[in-house]
């Protein structure tokens, strides 16, 4: 089997990234329908707008609806044709980028991810992650091709609320040990094809500057200042992560997170939250060694990232809920088959309770 590196053609990031954007992407032609997030919306419109002035392009601009479905894909596929647009650009959080990959799917088109939250690996991905209408994954859109641009102002990254930020450090966290899993089983990659040793050093790369500049660069963005640790967290969260998920794979932090996605009392979590406490489960399932899940439970507290059921829902879960969250995550659904073993719904839970015992345990010794 081949091994396969995916990629956007291009990644671009730095302050004030926004006010080029048409001349960015004016080689693709237009019109362009910018499919924007509620925030991005309100607050970005004139910044692209000004960047359009006197060019004699006109870009329409759609706000998200705020799930991506099928169902808001096909809104925006109207819009798209009625038109006569020829390129799409998301702008905004993870779903309204996958619901601007969705569109470009079905209508054959070349996509713009422009992230203005650093909160998943989203942009980067041929992937569109569409759930139903009452916010329970559905599945994965698997595109032909990576967007033709990544472009991310580092000034409107570091103006979002800090959770954000700390979401797309939990997504980030998975991929080292969701990639070495990948690796170990030989599984396919989103790619079509087999890790390559550039995809894993990425991976790990990730990895090594979440732990060295995570709770620093969390700092900067409480204050509002971009420093080189918060640049370099913006990074990770959102190129090398997202490099390293599509070209590796994903395993049971993954599958944890998409059960968890079906019981009401989480869905006020965000999404790289959720996957934060799946990485530990995996570790739990996987019997990493102490000192690297300890790293991972010292990173997780000095960030705010969940350690414990108590942090996930909005109220105790009960044993049915989380053996139904095991049965979910060890489904033929997800993820699990990419682990280096096999999985049964009794093995996931116990790492489970296991995860969250241990968690807590952390957080009491650390007071």
């Amino acid at each position: 089997m081949s091994r396969v590196l995916a990629s956007p053609l291009k990644y671009i990031q730095g302050p004030g990234e926004l006010s080029r954007i048409k001349d960015r992407i004016s080689h693709l032609g237009g019109p362009v329908l910018f499919v924007m997030g509620g925030s991005a919306y309100n607050n970005l419109k004139r910044v692209i707008g000004e960047s359009y002035k006197d060019s004699g392009s006109t870009p329409v601009f759609e706000e998200f609806g705020g799930e991506c479905t099928k169902k808001e894909i096909e809104r925006l596929r109207i819009i798209y044709r009625t038109h006569r647009c020829t390129v799409v650009a998301g702008i905004g959080g993870g779903k309204a980028l996958d619901t601007a990959k969705g569109v470009a799917f079905f209508e054959n088109a070349p996509v713009i991810s422009v992230p203005t939250i650093a909160s998943t690996d989203a942009p980067t991905s041929a992937i569109a992650v569409t759930y139903t209408e009452d916010h329970v994954f559905d599945e994965n859109i698997l595109l032909p091709r990576n967007p033709e641009l990544v472009l991310v102002d580092t000034d409107v990254i570091t103006r979002a609320p800090v959770r954000f930020l700390v979401a797309g450090m939990g997504d980030a966290l998975s991929t080292y040990f969701e990639a070495r899993a990948n690796a170990a089983s030989n599984h396919d990659n989103f790619a079509g094809g087999k890790s390559t040793n550039a995809s894993v050093a990425l991976a790990k790369l990730c990895y090594e500057i979440l732990i060295r500049d995570g709770l620093m660069a969390k700092q900067s963005a409480e204050k509002g200042v971009c420093s080189r640790e918060l640049e370099n967290i913006i990074e990770a969260n959102i190129y090398l992560s997202g490099v390293g998920f599509e070209s590796n794979g994903i395993a049971c932090a993954h599958s944890v997170y998409n059960a968890f996605t079906a019981l009401t009392s989480c869905r006020h979590m965000y999404h790289g939250e959720l996957v934060a406490f799946g990485t530990l489960v995996q570790m739990v399932l996987e019997k990493s060694p102490e000192p690297e899940i300890a790293e991972v439970l010292q990173f997780c507290t000095s960030v705010g990232l969940p350690v414990s059921f108590a942090e996930l829902s909005n109220r105790e879960l009960t044993r049915d809920e989380l053996m139904n969250v095991a049965i979910t995550a060890s489904g033929p659904a997800n993820f699990m088959d990419s682990m280096p073993f096999d999985v049964t719904a009794q093995m996931t839970f116990d790492a489970l309770i296991t995860a969250d015992a241990r968690g807590r345990e952390y957080r009491k010794k650390k007071g």
